[in-house]
């Protein structure tokens, strides 16, 4: 049975209550609710790679509570309510949306990107920011991953970009270069992890002229390599082992085996 949103907010308004609420919701502050937060958004996006829908309801109605949670301990500090919330973020969309709800065209998908990029300025400046930079505004608080790709995107819009992958292909393959020269010539701790970083900026250069997202694809390859691992130990279950018995050999040939049979 469906149920109004106003449901929800009355039953934080109750977990929260001094007297009579729960009292690990009490104690909650914006920054200890914070990490559940971002762990709710990846657990929805999580939902979505496994395809699994009602999953992603219940995942989806989770990062909504934090919505909720949040907005409640403004409103009890007299700064905003859910409804600001709700109605700040109506007039984002219709504002950054000039093609869908005013007579704004374009001519292309990059003149879009680049007329919101001006959009979020303009947005900044009237808040009283004096960044002037193309890159301002990207938040320190994202994934260095997903920070990398919109740094890289917000340099595209002002052309500064590769045209196609291939040069980019030909980047990495200098960097990677340059990460092997620092471990063969003993590099201190400080110079390898300068190298690495740029390395990885790189394959995420990559991905986005891919149009991959890397969270994504990263999440893929952990997901394929813990399915495969664990195909590994359940070989050496089988075989009445461990796999911490088996020489680095021989567990290089339990992957095989495992890679084979998903072939």
């Amino acid at each position: 049975m469906a149920r109004p949103v106003d449901d929800l907010l009355a039953i934080m308004a109750r977990l929260r209550d001094p007297d009579n609420g729960c009292p690990w919701d009490v104690k909650q502050t914006f920054a200890t609710i914070a990490p559940y937060t971002i762990e709710e958004a990846y657990e929805v996006a999580d939902a979505i790679d496994r395809r699994d829908m009602h999953d992603l309801r219940d995942e989806l109605g989770d990062l909504l509570l934090q919505v909720v949670f949040h907005s409640r301990m403004a409103e009890e500090a007299g700064e905003f309510t859910f409804s600001d919330v709700v109605a700040a973020i109506c007039d984002k969309m219709e504002r950054r949306h000039p093609h869908v709800f005013g007579d704004v065209t374009h001519e292309s998908d990059s003149a879009r990107s680049r007329d919101w990029d001006r959009l979020k300025a303009e947005e900044r400046k009237a808040k009283g920011g004096d960044d002037p930079s193309a890159l301002a505004g990207i938040s320190r608080g994202l994934p260095e991953w997903q920070r990398a790709v919109k740094l890289q995107k917000r340099a595209a819009n002002t052309g500064f970009d590769w045209p196609d992958y291939r040069p980019v292909l030909d980047k990495l393959t200098e960097e990677l270069d340059e990460v092997r020269h620092e471990f063969e010539t003993g590099a201190d701790d400080e110079r390898l992890a300068d190298e690495i970083g740029d390395l990885l900026f790189v394959a995420a250069n990559l991905a986005r002229h891919a149009k991959v997202d890397v969270s994504r694809a990263l999440r893929g390859a952990n997901q394929k390599f813990e399915r495969r691992f664990r195909g590994m130990e359940a070989i050496a279950e089988s075989e009445g082992k461990t796999l911490s018995s088996y020489t680095l050999e021989e567990q290089e040939s339990l992957w095989r085996r495992v890679k084979q049979t998903e072939l």
